[in-house]
């Protein structure tokens, strides 16, 4: 038997790119391995989970075992890869050595570490898949008031939906405005509108710098600039860092991301990579969009006709019903000036360059319904 195509990482990534594989090549011996427990689910959905009042196994959309049957592949769950040794193709897990035709690396990326000082401490939860949602899911049952820390497009979801859960959330980030590298103030302004319209607390320069559990119960988060915040429960959603420490070790390339060209080729010959944890010709897009362009791409490839990804125009639509929000940033390296119209929660934003042509936009309340017609002036990405 022909050695297999391996995929580390069950999320969006690796799943997808194995059911676009199979598409092309339903022969080829397929192993997919993960450190989790496998379960096929949407990573985005984890943000609207409360609002539907959804549990970790009603997000769960197919066991491992179904997926392995789906896919005709071997799923491995709980299952931690420990090296790659790209000269004899192979990767090891302990002591047992897996030999690969070709290797994927789809781990994904891991929630930066905020350092928090106090007796409770450790009862920061982070929410990047869906055991982590479990948890969460777990330690809020019954109890009133969250604590979210992030101002990014995650904590604002975060915000949103806990609020439609029924919780009470104070959002704290030391920035000035929300998601502060995507928007412009103006459509920031529109979206804090819509949060605290649902009774977020905005809490935005302090850090949290202790976390002490209360008298008579809960948690005490203590801010830099001397607030004290009564909470049941305190999320982190500070951001993620793409997870190289294994392809650095293994001599692979690596800078924000595991580095990749448009055949998301990693510096060794066989070995892959896509998803959040990849640096695709210098972009590491931590979206659905580009992930599902790569899985395409990169299943040609391997079923035997080399596919460079192109990234097409790929905004960015946040869940934050209270006020709708759809954002394509600019090109890297495109310099240009916002023009921003509207009042309230009806912002529309447009960055265009000086010879006029659009290079981004940002659209909240009612003018997200521009989004499609402005989408077909934006240039590709990726081309």
């Amino acid at each position: 038997m022909s050695d297999p195509v391996v995929i580390i990482g069950t999320g969006l990534a690796g799943y997808n790119l194995a059911r676009e594989f199979r598409k092309l090549d339903s022969e080829t011996p397929l192993l997919l391995i993960t450190a989790d427990d496998g379960r096929s689910y949407s990573k985005p959905m984890l943000s609207t989970g409360f609002g539907k009042n959804k549990d970790a196994d009603g997000l769960c959309m197919a066991e491992p075992g179904a997926m392995a049957e789906q896919l005709a592949a071997q799923v491995w769950t709980h299952t931690r890869v420990t090296g790659v040794d790209p000269g004899n193709r192979r990767l090891w897990i302990g002591e047992e050595a897996v030999a690969y035709r070709d290797l994927v690396l789809a781990w994904g990326a891991e929630v930066l570490s905020v350092p928090v000082e106090g007796d409770a401490a450790d009862q920061l939860f982070t929410v990047n898949d869906l055991q982590g949602y479990g948890r969460f899911r777990q330690a809020v049952e019954g109890k009133r008031k969250v604590l979210i820390l992030g101002a990014g497009l995650i904590g604002c979801e975060f915000a949103n939906d806990l609020s439609l859960g029924g919780y009470e959330v104070d959002l704290v980030a030391p920035c000035e405005q929300l998601m502060p590298a995507l928007l412009p103030a103006e459509a920031a302004a529109a979206v804090q509108g819509g949060l605290e319209a649902l009774g977020v607390r905005m809490h935005l320069g302090p850090v949290l710098s202790r976390l002490q559990p209360a008298e008579g119960g809960g948690l005490a988060a203590h801010l830099s600039d001397g607030q004290t915040i009564a909470c049941d429960a305190v999320i982190s959603a500070v951001g993620l860092r793409p997870r190289t420490e294994l392809a650095a070790a293994a001599g692979l390339a690596v800078n924000r991301g595991v580095v990749v060209d448009r055949l998301l080729r990693t510096s060794h010959a066989h070995i892959y990579a896509l998803g959040d944890c990849a640096e695709v010709d210098g972009l590491n897009l931590l979206y659905v969009m580009p992930l599902m362009a790569c899985a395409r791409a990169l299943a040609k490839t391997l079923a035997g006709t080399p596919s460079e990804v192109a990234y097409g125009a790929m905004p960015v639509t946040v869940k934050t019903p209270a006020c709708p929000l759809v954002v394509s940033p600019p090109p890297r390296g495109r310099e240009g000036q916002w023009t921003v119209e509207g009042s309230g929660a009806d912002i529309r934003a447009l960055c265009h360059d000086a010879a006029g042509a659009l290079l981004g936009y940002a659209l909240t309340g009612s003018a997200v319904q521009e989004r499609l017609a402005l989408n077909r002036q934006l240039p590709a990405l990726l081309a």
